[in-house]
């Protein structure tokens, strides 16, 4: 047996182990997890995470998730917590700790702490009997699973499920509020995932910078608006309302007799439109498949109220 074939079938057994503990999770879902949910909903404050080695570095991730998908979260090391850290920790809050054992030394000062207050905590261990269990209100016990590694001491399998076991409970936060993609962008505007998250209506350009002409405007009169608004382009109304537009393509179409026309005989009628609620990925998308530059954004009335090209989007990272 060559090393690489080794360690294909290492990873391939580990991966397994830790895929059927998850859908052990799933089977055996924590009893406490609705009450652990409702606790949170109900909290005024925030939802603190602590842990210490490998548990924390799980926490840290869940309190992340947590506070990027709409409910408030921090991570507090329990070594810290007990050296001053434990003034972050307040009667508002609700607190989540994590340990493997349930006996982790550390943490016997910020759970002293919730005692004390009344701070409601639920704790992830998976062991059901370790004095962390049985001080916690919400138990969210973890399955018997072995761990992946091959002396079956390195946290592995445990990790995955605490992870996972976090990422199952933020989710179901988010569903519980509705938190809706316009949500999610507040909290991540920068990056690419900001950039496909902006909306058509913080891209587009609006008041006096969009090319709109009447229908029965000269052509000559609506090629000065073109060239002056500098998007090739020009929103065609009538009575207020977006009839067509006139492109650059049109103008070549109606070449031998465009200065005989008035911009409502050019125009290509019933454009396609977005608004400015669409996604700005949305429109980046329709203008690459309808092989198009720019696009008139309208109101629910197919008012004419912004226009975007696709440099705006291309600009702004959406691409």
């Amino acid at each position: 047996m060559t090393k690489d074939t080794s360690a294909i079938e290492t990873a391939r057994r580990v991966l397994g182990i830790e895929a059927r503990a998850l859908e052990q999770l799933a089977d055996e879902l924590p009893v406490d997890f609705d009450a652990a949910l409702a606790a949170i909903l109900a909290c005024r404050g925030r939802v603190i995470v602590s842990g210490v080695g490998k548990s924390g570095h799980i926490g840290n991730k869940i309190a992340a998730t947590l506070a990027s998908t709409g409910t408030p979260a921090s991570f507090v090391h329990a070594t810290e917590a007990s050296h001053g850290d434990l003034g972050m920790v307040t009667e508002q809050d609700f607190c989540l700790l994590i340990s493997n054992s349930g006996e982790t030394a550390e943490l016997r000062d910020i759970v002293a702490h919730t005692r004390r207050f009344s701070i409601p905590m639920a704790a992830i261990s998976s062991n059901p009997d370790s004095t962390l269990m049985q001080a916690a209100d919400y138990k969210l016990t973890l399955p018997k699973a072995p761990e992946a590694c091959s002396i079956g001491m390195a946290p592995t399998t445990s990790t995955t499920l605490t992870l996972a076991l976090g990422d199952a409970l933020a989710v179901a936060l988010m569903e519980r509020r509705n938190f809706r993609p316009d949500d999610f962008r507040v909290f991540h505007p920068g990056g690419k995932l900001g950039a496909q998250m902006a909306t058509v209506g913080q891209l587009m350009h609006t008041g006096d910078e969009v090319p709109i002409v009447a229908h029965d405007m000269p052509m000559q009169d609506v090629l000065i608006t073109m060239t002056s608004k500098g998007f090739g382009t020009a929103a065609v109304c009538q009575d207020g309302r977006l009839m067509g537009v006139v492109s650059d393509g049109d103008l070549r179409r109606h070449m031998h007799h465009l200065m005989q026309k008035t911009a409502g005989e050019i125009a290509t009628i019933n454009p396609i439109t977005v608004t400015k609620k669409q996604f700005a990925a949305e429109a980046l998308n329709i203008m690459n498949t309808r092989k198009i530059s720019v696009l008139v954004v309208v109101d629910d009335t197919h008012h004419p109220v912004g226009v975007i090209h696709i440099h705006d989007l291309l600009r702004a990272g959406v691409a």
